[in-house]
């Protein structure tokens, strides 16, 4: 086959060439918006005079019906067509002759390509916001569930403080609508049409640049031809908040994986979503919790590859872009497999609220509102934590907890103490006081997940 691009070259690449320079094996799947565009431009071409009408209607018809054969599985790409975009004209000029070979009029790959993996990508984000609506309603509804659930909280991976399950979730809730806004921040950017940029210096034609950016839906055109087709920051910037969603995923799943264990047994994992072992009967592993554990460390890499690609590049495009899309078709792949199991594991997981309750009992956790009680007494605070922390030591040598000590010994290491101190060092006292904005009392939690569920119904995150 005799390349459409090949007229400055005398001899045919060999085979492996084809392959190595090819790119269909990936951006085929750009195939809906390459046509979707060429439509545009095609309209656009024969609205402005530039080619005949009869044309452009004979190309915008032809390319409607490639479209519905590539969906039917009728059609086969040719890698040595390199592309989506060749093969696509390839196509069309093997069905409409030279009327097809107009199509090609005041554009260039570099802008078409550009064109294609905006399109492509404001789809991909799209859909990764509806993934991530629909986990946030998971985590609000358990968090609405658990108020009351009271579990140790953590520092150092030691217990700190007494929280709530709920106040855990929302932590995370917090996390992923983060990660929602940024995705609507980086569609912005991605959401701007580049066609018309040409090579790199625009075009003699009268191209309507406008006319193909509304017809496509984006927000604007591109101000500069050089940045038109060189620009990749909206690829790295969705690929960075690709890898923040992750990293908050796996976040997530060690807790889940350390929650499972024997040792916490704060939650059990659906057998949905957990495997055997081939050789110990008794084992259930959280192997979807780890897999999307493993997975991040893939989503950071294609990250950190475009950015190495294009860290030398000069103005404006090099052939090294082509290392754009494997990268983020791959991350989006991804995060696009990972967030629905995600959210299944998370609604079908068992949640052990004694047990949690038990390990709250555990470390010690309400040293700080003993020493907060004597505050409240008068006593300065630094006093108030080393009588606190001198209590503790007690407890330590009697193996008993804090709550569980004779008064008279909460009066020795500090007078100011009475009877009270028990009712205010009760866990669940202890949660309760904390009605601070942003606390884990049941009263702010109850408020966040109400105005979270007004927030989740009334659009914001849609």
């Amino acid at each position: 086959m005799k390349k459409l691009s090949n007229g400055r070259l005398s001899a045919e690449a060999d085979s492996f060439t084809d392959h190595f320079h090819s790119s269909i094996s990936f951006d085929s799947r750009m195939y809906r918006e390459d046509i979707t565009g060429s439509i545009a431009h095609a309209r656009m071409l024969g609205r402005q005079g530039i080619i005949p009408e009869k044309d452009s209607e004979l190309i915008i018809k032809t390319l409607n019906e490639i479209l519905e054969d590539i969906e039917a599985g009728k059609v086969e790409f040719d890698v040595k067509a390199e592309d989506i975009h060749m093969n696509v004209e390839t196509i069309l000029t093997q069905r409409i002759g030279n009327v097809g070979k107009k199509l090609h009029t005041g554009r260039s790959r570099n802008d078409q390509v550009a064109l294609d993996i905006r399109m492509y990508l404001k789809n991909c984000i799209t859909d990764i916001k509806g993934l991530m609506f629909r986990l946030l309603k998971t985590i609000n509804s358990i968090a609405k569930e658990n108020t009351h659930t009271i579990m140790p909280g953590f520092t150092h991976l030691q217990n700190a403080q007494p929280v709530t399950l709920a106040h855990h979730m929302l932590a995370y809730f917090e996390m992923f609508s983060r990660d929602y806004d940024r995705l609507s921040d980086c569609f912005k950017r991605t959401d701007i049409m580049p066609l018309g940029s040409g090579a790199l210096a625009a075009t003699t034609y009268n191209l309507d640049r406008q006319a193909v950016c509304d017809e496509l839906g984006f927000a604007e055109i591109t101000k500069n031809s050089m940045d038109g087709v060189s620009d990749r920051d909206f690829v790295c910037e969705l690929l960075f908040c690709l890898s923040l969603i992750m990293m908050h995923l796996s976040r997530f799943c060690e807790e889940l994986v350390l929650w499972s264990s024997q040792q916490f047994r704060f939650i059990e994992i659906s057998d949905a979503y957990a495997t055997g072992s081939s050789i110990m009967p008794q084992k259930k592993n959280p192997d979807m919790a780890e897999l999307i554990r493993g997975k991040t460390g893939r989503v950071y890499g294609e990250l950190m590859a475009l950015l190495t690609t294009l860290k030398g590049l000069p103005l404006a495009y090099n052939k090294d872009m082509q290392e754009d899309k494997e990268g983020v078709f791959d991350a989006v792949d991804t995060v696009k497999m990972c967030l629905p199991v995600f959210t299944g594991m998370i609604a079908a997981m068992k949640i052990n609220k004694e047990n949690m309750l038990a390990s709250a009992g555990l470390g010690f956790m309400n040293a700080t509102d003993a020493a907060d009680w004597l505050v409240s007494k008068g006593v300065p605070f630094r006093d108030a934590h080393a009588a606190a922390g001198r209590l503790v030591m007690r407890c330590i040598e009697r193996n008993v907890r804090l709550e569980e000590l004779p008064i008279e010994v909460f009066r020795q290491e500090c007078p100011v103490f009475t009877e009270e101190i028990y009712k205010a060092i009760d866990l669940g006292e202890c949660v309760k006081r904390r009605t601070v904005p942003g606390g884990p009392s049941v009263i702010c939690t109850e408020k966040l997940i109400a105005d979270n569920e007004r927030l989740l119904e009334g659009g914001r995150f849609l």
